[in-house]
């Protein structure tokens, strides 16, 4: 292996020149409607704007570079709409009283860089297979601990971290997640521009510890053609109190996609097997890197099987940049009941997207998305359509 060329610390320019300040607004509105027969929350509609401030420092000269982030971030109510309740969309923090005008939360880190190895220390959002916060609704969830990623070896990403809270996207009480402790190592390795793959543990004290593999493979064929592989596995098994319960199972998915032009065409399998369904929550609630994890459904119930076929256009080539248009449709069967027992489960999903983002002028990368899923299920998880329409504009202040 050789080192990394470029040695990112000889190229500080110092705390207050190296600063970056930059918010993303994000206004979002989600209505769920579970038309199952025993729903005990049938329809929830929310509506609300978001605010989402980083401030980082550069870092200061010499061998060893000392700086400071800060995270800010801000929901507001918009409506929750004439009567409708406003629950089950998890969009706004509630209390007593119902969904609370506004809510705020943020916290702060402390960070240090030696070459190309960053260590940082405090608040902050995190995107590792097996410690990655959530990012689905108005804000996102954050993460509390040590994280080191280092790139000190060419086409090697590696990291580590000690995480010790979550907090979650939608409340800012301390800790809302109840973590325990997370302790992770991994790594992403590039053996060329094709052929990529990752190897990741993880140890959630008290409920599991994780192994995660992915190896991604792109082969070019003709003009604008293209082949690609994805592959990505989980095996999960209880450890401590194991509060998730008796778990020791595995998760896997295959899909390939056929890119042509402006069209791609995947498919994809997606199998659990073992003890128990897949489980995701105290590490982080986008712990889930598998091929039919989709809007609504994941698909990993216990001794689940999925089928995916999904189409994507890119108007760009129609004269039409920044539009793109996206439908799939995923087919579960043979899980069971959340109690061990066979129960043959089956379940559908579907689910339609369309989103522009702009290209140019004052209101460049401003982006607008429209997604809608359908879930239907008689054994588990509902019969539910959804809609989200997500309007998001990054701004650079300096």
């Amino acid at each position: 292996m050789q080192q990394s060329f470029a040695d990112e610390q000889s190229d500080a320019v110092g705390f207050i020149d190296g600063a970056k300040f930059t918010v993303k607004t994000r206004n979002m509105y989600m209505n769920r409607d579970n038309r199952a027969s025993n729903a005990t929350r049938s329809y929830g509609e929310e509506w609300a704007q978001g605010f989402v401030g980083v401030l980082e420092s550069g870092f200061t000269q010499g061998t060893v570079g000392f700086g400071v982030d800060l995270l800010g971030m801000y929901g507001m109510k918009l409506d929750t709409g004439g009567g409708r309740y406003g629950g089950g969309t998890s969009l706004l923090e509630y209390d007593s009283q119902g969904a609370k005008d506004d809510y705020s939360k943020g916290g702060g880190v402390f960070k240090m860089r030696i070459s190309n190895t960053v260590l940082k220390y405090g608040t902050q959002t995190n995107a590792v297979p097996v410690a990655y916060t959530s990012d689905s609704r108005l804000l996102p969830e954050t993460v509390e601990g040590l994280t080191l990623v280092s790139k000190e070896i060419k086409n090697l990403r590696l990291d580590a971290g000690h995480l010790t809270g979550l907090n979650l996207k939608n409340q800012t009480s301390h800790d809302s997640g109840r973590m325990t402790s997370v302790d992770y190592t991994g790594g992403v390795y590039k053996f060329t521009d094709r052929l990529s793959s990752s190897l990741y543990y993880a140890k959630t004290d008290e409920y599991f510890r994780k192994y995660y593999v992915n190896t991604n493979y792109k082969l070019p064929l003709a003009s604008a053609q293209s082949l690609e592989f994805d592959f990505n596995a989980y095996d999960t098994k209880s450890i401590g109190e194991a509060r998730s319960g008796d778990l020791d199972n595995r998760i896997w998915s295959l899909q390939a996609t056929y890119n042509l032009g402006a069209h791609s065409f995947s498919l994809g399998y997606q199998k659990v097997s073992g003890k128990g369904d897949y489980v995701y929550g105290p590490d982080g609630n986008a712990n889930y890197w598998f091929g039919n994890s989709i809007q609504y459904s994941d698909f990993d119930y216990e001794d689940e099987k999925s089928l995916q076929a999904r189409y994507d256009l890119n108007m760009a080539p129609f004269g039409v940049p920044g539009l793109s248009f996206m439908t799939r449709y995923v087919k579960g069967y043979d899980f069971k009941n959340g109690s061990g027992v066979d129960i043959d489960g089956k379940a559908w999903e579907r689910d339609v997207e369309a989103r522009y983002v702009v290209q140019s002028g004052p209101a460049k990368n401003l982006s607008f998305k429209v997604r809608q899923a359908s879930y239907r299920s008689s054994e588990r998880g509902g019969q539910l359509d959804e809609v989200r329409v997500i309007t998001e504009y990054p701004i650079n202040i300096f």
